[in-house]
């Protein structure tokens, strides 16, 4: 027998969607022809809510929803879940944090790798049988160079390991100075002028937005990368396009953009950026992950044992 009812707001994998929909009544707002009508007729029934981790919640779904007691979120963000409403409503919101470090980590060092030695041109040209034609275009050594990495998270320290191990300097800006081997740097305008790839491991959300701006880029110079596996919205997106197009920077690896899935036509036709469709935890194993404590959050939650990883602002 369900436990509770839930509303679906995200297309979720079979991992996740089918032990749902066999432990809950899951009613599919995506799918719905008539979403008013939906909620006319099942909205006090709703308890839960499950939503992507690029999902925006509107506080009007949530009006229609009166008996809601919590919001999982099937990704490590909630940027887009209105966060002071919940707390005022008195929803438990929780994420799945933890579970995609590692993954996200491994893509930002991948992003730089493929920029900093053109890894992606370079496949191109011998597809195209240009290998014959012509000596290979030289590209920028990795080791030794500077790394910024603008917030030292769990994915912001996953990434600085990595690529200390690659030989790189490591310098770092956030909230606060912390106990790691690394350069703190009070300002991001600093840390970016400092660096020769800056990467953007920060939370999402309208604290952040559009902070990587024109000055930023401008500090991070001609010799200066841009890598972002955090969120689209931290990045001045017309600013970035400006900069590359001008040689304000020289170049950047991007997994996230500011209007997913749409990414602009001048940064697709661009051969100084390498480009991932927000793919850095789409690994078998993290999905798989993610999904488990997606469910396990709601799951706790409706045995009466509270959840498992609520988000730090609603602990």
């Amino acid at each position: 027998m369900p436990t509770a009812d839930i509303l679906i707001t995200a297309a979720l994998p079979p991992l996740l969607s089918i032990p749902l929909q066999r432990d809950y009544r899951c009613v599919d707002y995506m799918k719905a022809a008539d979403k008013p009508a939906l909620l006319a007729t099942e909205g006090a029934k709703i308890r839960g809510l499950v939503q992507g981790g690029h999902s925006t919640t509107a506080t009007t779904l949530l009006d229609a929803l009166p008996n809601l007691e919590i919001i999982s979120v099937f990704g490590v963000g909630y940027d887009d879940v209105p966060i002071d409403y919940c707390r005022k409503r008195g929803i438990k919101v929780t994420h799945t944090p933890d579970v995609l470090t590692e993954d996200v980590a491994d893509t930002a060092v991948a992003l730089l790798l493929m920029s900093a030695r053109g890894f992606v041109n370079a496949n191109r040209a011998l597809l195209k049988g240009d290998w014959s034609t012509g000596a290979s275009t030289l590209t920028t050594k990795v080791a030794g160079k500077r790394a910024g990495i603008f917030g030292l998270g769990r994915i912001g320290k996953a990434i600085a390991e990595r690529l200390t191990a690659f030989g790189m300097q490591i310098a770092y800006t956030g909230r606060s100075k912390q106990d790691v081997p690394y350069t703190f740097v009070p300002d991001l305008a600093a840390l970016a002028a400092q660096s020769d790839f800056l990467i953007i491991a920060a939370p999402g959300g309208s604290a952040t937005r559009n902070l990587v701006n024109a000055d930023i880029l401008n500090a991070l110079g001609s010799n200066g990368t841009l890598i972002n596996i955090a969120r689209g919205s931290l990045v001045d997106e017309p600013a970035l396009i400006a900069a590359l197009k001008a040689g304000t920077i020289r170049g950047a690896g991007l997994d996230v953009f500011a209007n997913e899935p749409n990414v602009p036509q001048e940064l697709l036709a661009m051969d100084n950026v390498v480009l991932l469709p927000h793919v850095a935890s789409a690994t078998n194993e993290t999905r798989q992950a993610m999904g488990d404590l997606c469910r396990a959050n709601l799951d706790s939650w409706f045995a009466g044992e509270g959840v498992k990883t609520p988000i730090p602002e609603l602990r």
